[in-house]
Parts: C-alpha cells; structure tokens; sequence
C-alpha cells in the first residue's frame, strides 16, 4: 500500500511538471534564462504597466534581485500606463521605485546620445496589440535605431501578440509615414514584438541603414494560431480583450468625424455621431480622467451601433466603417485628414466614396499582402 503511495504521487509530481512545462511562459517570466544577461550591465527598461512578473513589475523585480537598473524609458502612456493618448509625457523620478524616468513620448521619441551615455543594455518589455498604427512599435523603432547607432545592446522580452493568427490591411506608402505607421507593412501584420524587432533589423528599416546588436528572449509554448487574453489593459483605452481584438477595425474611425466611445468605458466597441438619427442605439461621451480627459464629440449625445457584443472575425472588419460612410448625412465631412496616417494610404479613403464593396477593397490589398507574407516568414520565431 504504501508503493502505490509513492507512486500515485510520483506520477501526480510528474503530471503536474508536465503540465507546467507547457504553460506560456514571456520572455520575462523567464529569470532563470533573464539575469544571468543582466550580470555586471548598467541596465536600462523601456517598460510600461504591462511589464510584469506574475503579479510584479519587472522593474520591481529586477531591482530586488539586485540588477544595476540606472533608468528607465517610458512610452506614449507614461512608465505606469496613466497618461492619456497623445499627451505629452514629462521625465520624472518614479514614486514607487525611486527609478528615473525617462520620456520618449515628450520632448523626444529617440533616446539621445547622452541618455544612453550611461547604458550597456536596454531591456524592451511591452504588450503589443499587433496592430501598425499602435505606436509601441514605433516606439521600438527609435529605440533600436538610437541603441545602433550608440552601440548599446538591446534585449527584447517577447510577449504574445492577440492579433497574431491574420495579417490583413493595406501596406503602407512612404508619403504616410508617421509615428501611427513607419514601416511598409499592412494594418495587421502578424507577428510578436521580438518577431517585429527582428524584422526592423533585417530589412535596414533604421536609419542610414544601422542595425541594432539585438537579442530576443523567445516564448515558451505559444504559437501564432494561440489566443491569447491580456492579463493588464494595454494601453487606458484599451481595458478590455473584446476592445483589442476589435481595435484593428475600429481605429479608422479616429480618421473621421465620428467617436468611437473615447469617453465611455468600452472604447472601441461603439461608434457614433449626433447626426446619425437613424441608429437607436447612442452613448455620450465624457471627460474620464484615467482614459480620455477631452474625448471627441466631449457631452454631445450620439447614436450609432453597439459592438460591445460584435463577434470578432479574423480580419479587419471593413464593413463598419462602408455602413457608416453610407449612412451619415455630410459625407464631405465624413474624413479628416489623420485618415490617410492610419490607412498607411490615400486609395482606402476614395474607394469608400466610390461605393466600393469590401471583397472589391480587399482584392486591392492582396498584392502587397502576398508580398509581405514572404518577408515576414524570414523573422518569424514561432509556429
């Protein structure tokens, strides 16, 4: 009796390792593999809220391990994830960890040669969303070229990315490039952030064609077809997995007069306009001091459609943003401007006027697409 004790227990511990084993595990979850890179460097973190050890910041973390950690870099959003889209972000000194903070969403988006004079490594940590005009992306970009050009080395903590299984959207066009879209890649472009790094190096993206001494600390047991819900909000307005998996789709609308409920709490899951008469459903956006401070369309009522339900489809739901067009009454008004920035491209917005429909629209992408399926293969690191 007491062999089969023992055995019923060995095999219990061995059950339990095995299932274990299999768990997704981020690039920061991985210490074991993580300090021993850290040993004897002035680290740097580019880091936000969403850099965490289980239930610890990685800067935390880090520090209570005894990891020589002389800054940290915060993005758009700020080091904690507090500050509103767009808004200016100032340097600081961090209250909970006495860390200074250095901003790379104020008066620079590229580190300076004399922010990184007192650097050997800086460790990226950020939940992407997979989406090109998400601006971590662009963040790395500059962190990488300033890291090339410096000769720092930069070490990038992968993390899953919730779009990765489809690649959709139009390419970007060089004319359109900006800080919400700096490469010549679609909407959706299908990988992780240390798939992404890899490809900014290997296609000579940074400038004067530098590249950056790069390292990836891979996932554990994540694939591209996994999904994948995000333990802390990435960004104020993006608080929900519903909200991310919609975003791709909606975010166009930041291009038009409408709202896309900035200002309530599940941005990004309705759009509207007090025009819309016709809509039954309607929202009133409002100042919210943690996620949108001066939302669009601020205390007027709209109507338009709720998609806190929508079922999400694997690929960019075009047919919102055609259903909308249709309907609102100044279509002169309808666009402004940033449109072109967030389409990467002046064709989405005249295929819309023209009454194109969306298997019409797509077919003009399948070019571009196909040709960036082929480069995207040579960076990717998972299944």
């Amino acid at each position: 009796m007491k062999r089969l004790f023992i055995c019923l227990i060995t095999l219990s511990l061995s059950f339990s390792a095995g299932a274990q084993s299999k768990a997704l595990r981020t690039g920061a979850d991985q210490m074991d593999v993580l300090l021993p890179k850290l040993v004897g460097k002035r680290v740097a973190l580019m880091v936000n809220q969403t850099s965490v050890v289980g239930k610890r910041h990685l800067a935390d973390t880090l520090k209570a391990r005894g990891v020589n950690i002389v800054k940290v870099f915060g993005p758009e959003h700020g080091f904690r994830g507090k500050a509103d889209a767009g808004e200016t972000v100032a340097d600081g000194i961090d209250a909970r960890s006495g860390l200074k903070v250095v901003s790379l969403y104020g008066k620079n988006y590229k580190a300076t040669p004399e922010q990184l004079s007192d650097v050997d490594l800086v460790v990226f940590d950020i939940q992407d969303v997979g989406a090109r005009f998400y601006t971590y992306i662009s963040s790395l970009h500059y962190l990488m070229e300033a890291c090339g050009e410096n000769k720092v080395s930069l070490l990038v903590l992968d993390r899953p990315n919730p779009n990765g299984s489809y690649i959709d959207g139009p390419i970007l066009q060089p004319a359109f490039k900006s800080f919400v879209g700096m490469h010549p890649i679609p909407v959706v472009h299908g990988m992780t952030i240390g798939e992404y790094a890899q490809m900014i190096n290997g296609e000579r993206w940074l400038k004067d064609g530098v590249t950056c001494n790069l390292e990836v600390l891979k996932l554990r047991n994540w694939k591209h077809t996994d999904s994948y819900t995000l333990p802390i909000h990435p960004s104020p307005n993006l608080p929900n997995n519903h909200g991310v998996l919609l975003y791709p789709s909606t975010c166009f609308f930041e291009g038009t007069v409408l709202s896309l409920g900035r200002g309530t709490r599940n941005p990004f899951e309705m759009i509207g306009h007090p025009d819309l008469h016709q809509y039954k459903f309607s929202f009133t956006p409002v100042s919210i001091d943690t996620m949108a401070k001066t939302p669009p369309l601020q205390d007027k009522l709209c109507y338009g459609v709720d998609l806190r339900k929508a079922k999400i489809e694997k690929g960019i739901m075009l047919q919102y943003l055609l259903d909308m067009y249709k309907a609102f009454p100044d279509k002169e008004k309808f666009f402004i401007p940033y449109f072109e920035k967030l389409a990467g491209t002046a064709e989405l917005r005249e295929q819309i006027k023209k009454g194109m429909s969306v298997s019409a629209i797509r077919e003009t992408w399948k070019p571009g697409l196909d040709a960036f399926k082929v480069t995207r293969q040579k960076y990717l690191l998972y299944p």
